[in-house]
């Protein structure tokens, strides 16, 4: 029978997994909105999550160097121009590398996507080091919500951040999606391009927004990042990016609550296998899950059957 430590200790790593998980699924969002509309997968979209949080750690720098100190004030100004700088890079991302090649045959935006991915990868380790960038804590403190035996069930400030930040921005872009007219036409765009290009929507400018609004949260997945653990380099994109894609293809690639449930499931393995078996296949313990799923689930979890256009 589980003990009270026991239960305590389960406790915590479920409150790790799910502001991790948290983090991953909003940067799957991106992959999976990219996808839904022009059937691509962005797998530039790890590194512009990897330029928000350089982003993020070179505004923080600045807002100290010119004596910007209270937490609230820096974090909303990081926030605010780190979505907008980061989106330029998603628009430019998208405008130089995949508008050009969208009529193309299928291969060569997959072919785009990585190639961007290594242009992005080397222009950070270029302009700022191969080394590990480092930011001393700026959310702290905490909640002890449980203990026993010695050990302390905290619930963080940051974690609670990354959850609330997480549960604002899918219940705002989710009212996006469903009540505006740029969700519509995206709708529209998901369904049939060419047609919803006959019935007056701009194709070019809904992808456009697309990406746009994928690279803003990747921005705030990328400052969340940057919080939780405090520590960058010009890698973590490649392999959050794998995670988050896994995450979307879990929960089912071109929906949004199905983005965010398999990045919390993805979390929440990674998590609880590093605390209860060896920390080096928690990475194994996802994919696996992932494929048993895939079994079951060809589309994911909450992922609708593909219809053919004919």
């Amino acid at each position: 029978m589980p003990t009270e430590a026991d239960l305590a200790y389960f406790l915590q790593q479920l409150i790790n997994g799910i502001a991790l998980g948290s983090i991953y699924g909003l940067i799957a969002i991106g992959y999976t909105m990219v996808y839904g509309i022009i059937g691509m997968i962005n797998f530039a979209h790890g590194d512009i999550f990897m330029m928000g949080a350089f982003i993020a750690l070179i505004l923080f720098l600045a807002l100290m160097a010119i004596g910007i100190t209270a937490v609230p004030l820096a974090l909303l100004i990081v926030l605010i121009l780190g979505m907008l700088l980061t989106a330029v890079w998603g628009w430019t991302v998208e405008r130089i590398a995949y508008r050009p090649l969208r009529e193309s045959f299928r291969l060569a935006p997959l072919i785009t996507a990585i190639g961007m991915s290594i242009v992005l990868q080397n222009f950070v380790q270029v302009a700022q080091g191969a080394r590990v960038k480092p930011l001393q804590p700026v959310v702290t403190g905490g909640y002890k919500i449980y203990e026993h035996g010695g050990f302390a069930v905290i619930l963080s400030n940051i974690q609670i951040l990354i959850v609330l930040t997480t549960l604002v921005l899918m219940t705002i872009f989710w009212l996006v999606i469903t009540q505006t007219a740029l969700g519509r036409a995206q709708r529209a765009c998901e369904q049939d391009r060419t047609m919803a290009a006959l019935s007056g929507v701009n194709v070019d400018r809904t992808i456009s927004l697309t990406f746009v609004m994928g690279a803003a949260l990747a921005a705030v997945a990328g400052l969340l990042y940057l919080l939780y653990y405090g520590v960058i380099d010009f890698y973590i994109g490649f392999i959050a990016g794998i995670k988050a894609f896994t995450a979307a293809v879990f929960g089912g690639i071109g929906s949004l609550p199905g983005a965010m449930l398999g990045g919390l499931i993805i979390g929440l393995i990674e998590t609880f296998w590093s605390a209860y078996f060896t920390i080096e296949y928690k990475d194994v313990a996802a994919f696996s899950m992932l494929a048993i799923v895939l079994i079951f689930f060809p589309t994911g979890l909450l992922g609708r059957p593909e219809v053919e256009k004919v």
